[in-house]
This record gives C-alpha cells, sequence and structure tokens, in this order.
C-alpha cells in the first residue's frame, strides 16, 4: 500500500514493497552519490519504488565524541543533489521542530526518530510542512499506541503518514520484533515499513558503541514481507566497518541485490 504521493517515486503500479534505503549518515557528496547510483540501478531493474534515505544529523549518540555530521546545511545539499541526478525522493531525519522546515526545503519525507516519535510539537511541525512524514515506531511503545502519533499528524492538516517498526526493547542490551504490530499498525490505513536494520541494534554496550547482528537482515526482512508489510527500510554503506555511524547493523552494499531479488520473489509468491 502506498497512499501518498511523491513526484518522483516510480514504479508505483508495480505491486512491489518500497524501499527506503541509503547511508546512516551523509558522510560525503561523493559516497553518497556513488551508494545512491548503485541502489537505483537495482531497484529500477526490480521495479520496486525507491527512496534514498541519509540522516543529514545524528543527534542521538551514546558518546560525546561520536560522528554526528558534516554540517546541515552541506548534507542537506547533498540529498538534494541526490534527488535531483537520480530523480528519486529523498527521505532524513529531523530531532526539534525547528528544523523541520530547513529539511522540507531540501528532501521529499521528514523521518521522525524512534525516541522522539511522542514529541507533540515535532510531529505537528513536520505535519505541516506538507512533506510525507514517516515516524519510527519507539522501542518503548506498542504498536497500538501508535495511532495518537498517526491523529496528531492527520489532525494538522496531513494526512501523508508513513509508520516504520524497529524492534521493541528486550532487556537493557537488545531488540526484538513483534511482527503482530504490522498488521496492527496498517490498521490505522498507512503504510507499514520493517527497518531491517535498526531492529537488529545490540544498544547500550559499555564501549559506548552501539553493536549489532547483521547477519540477520536477510531473516528479518523476509520475515516482514512474508507477514504483508508495505515497504523495507534498510541501511547500506560499501564498507559497513568504516562507516562514520552505525556500521555493526548496515547491510554492505554489495548484498543489497541479491537480498532484494529474493524478497521481490517472496512478495509476489504471498500477495
Amino acid at each position: 500500500m502506498i497512499n501518498f504521493e511523491l513526484d518522483k517515486l516510480k514504479f508505483t503500479d508495480s505491486n512491489n514493497f518500497f524501499l527506503m534505503a541509503g547511508p546512516c549518515a551523509i558522510e560525503g557528496e561523493e559516497i553518497a552519490l556513488r551508494i545512491a547510483e548503485r541502489i537505483v540501478s537495482i531497484t529500477d531493474k526490480l521495479q520496486i519504488p525507491y527512496i534514498f534515505k541519509g540522516s543529514y544529523r545524528k543527534a542521538n549518540r551514546s558518546k560525546g565524541s561520536s560522528f554526528t555530521g558534516i554540517g546541515d546545511e552541506k548534507a542537506l545539499k547533498i540529498l538534494e543533489k541526490v534527488g535531483n541526478t537520480f530523480g528519486v525522493p529523498t527521505v532524513t531525519d529531523i530531532h526539534e521542530s525547528a528544523e523541520a522546515a530547513m529539511a522540507a526545503a531540501y528532501v521529499d519525507v521528514l523521518q521522525i526518530p524512534a525516541f522522539l516519535c511522542r514529541q507533540t510539537d515535532l510531529l505537528i511541525a513536520a505535519a505541516k510542512t506538507n512533506k510525507v512524514v514517516n515516524v519510527k515506531k519507539g522501542q518503548f511503545l506498542s504498536a497500538g499506541s501508535m495511532k495518537f502519533a498517526v491523529e496528531k499528524i492527520v489532525e494538522s492538516g496531513n494526512n501523508r503518514v508513513i509508520l516504520t517498526d524497529r524492534g521493541n526493547t528486550f532487556g537493557y542490551q537488545d531488540l526484538i520484533v513483534d511482527y503482530r504490530g504490522l498488521p496492527e499498525m496498517q490498521s490505522f490505513n498507512v503504510p507499514v515499513v520493517m527497518d531491517c536494520t535498526h531492529s537488529l541494534q545490540q544498544p547500550n554496550q559499555s564501549s559506548g558503541v552501539t553493536g549489532g547482528k547483521p547477519e540477520l537482515i536477510a531473516t528479518i526482512a523476509k520475515a516482514a514481507i512474508a507477514v504483508g508489510a508495505d515497504g523495507l527500510f534498510i541501511e547500506t554503506h560499501p564498507d559497513p566497518a568504516c562507516a562514520k555511524s552505525d556500521g555493526a547493523n548496515m547491510l554492505h552494499l554489495d548484498h543489497l541485490e541479491e537480498l532484494l531479488t529474493q524478497l521481490v520473489r517472496l512478495r509476489k509468491a504471498v500477495i
């Protein structure tokens, strides 16, 4: 289900899931363009509606010394260039209400991070830009409680909402995915996405750097398609070990085509 319009979103009649994918953070123009070019080539071949993902700033870091970004305007201009160069929509996170209008000038979709999904002023500010708003479900929330996030946005005059599941807190240093939440959130008449990479994070490590289990990305993705997810969210990088953010749970870019090919076949089998 795609119940929103994006001018640059292709293959919306292909009956495929849609994909939000790219690096965790914008690290520089050359690597962003290289990642986008590769993913666009794959999604064009498989006729998957595609939205390029990249955070212009990483505000949620365990350690004060962790990478947060290359500069807001510089990173947002790179996102804009990716969208214009490859003719695809783009998505980025925002963290405070004042960022909504700023980011909306450069990207097509505004994403609300999971830890901020209850921040009323932030949701309303995002809604009032009239951009598509993707709200990530907090690790601490039930799927059913996300109806209130949808209501805040819709009551602000914007019905272009996506909800994204990224797992539930399990103990102090792990997450678990409850796939019952996907159809429950779909009952709010919005597209529901499975975040296949962040749901495999191992947060709160004593090192101050989040861990992960990227070897299970395919497992999470296949299960999500099997239960009817409308879209997938996958962070990917040509060298995850050297990525400046969230490398521990990113998919190597070289593995993306094989995985998406399998997922397209699975989608055809279950719909």
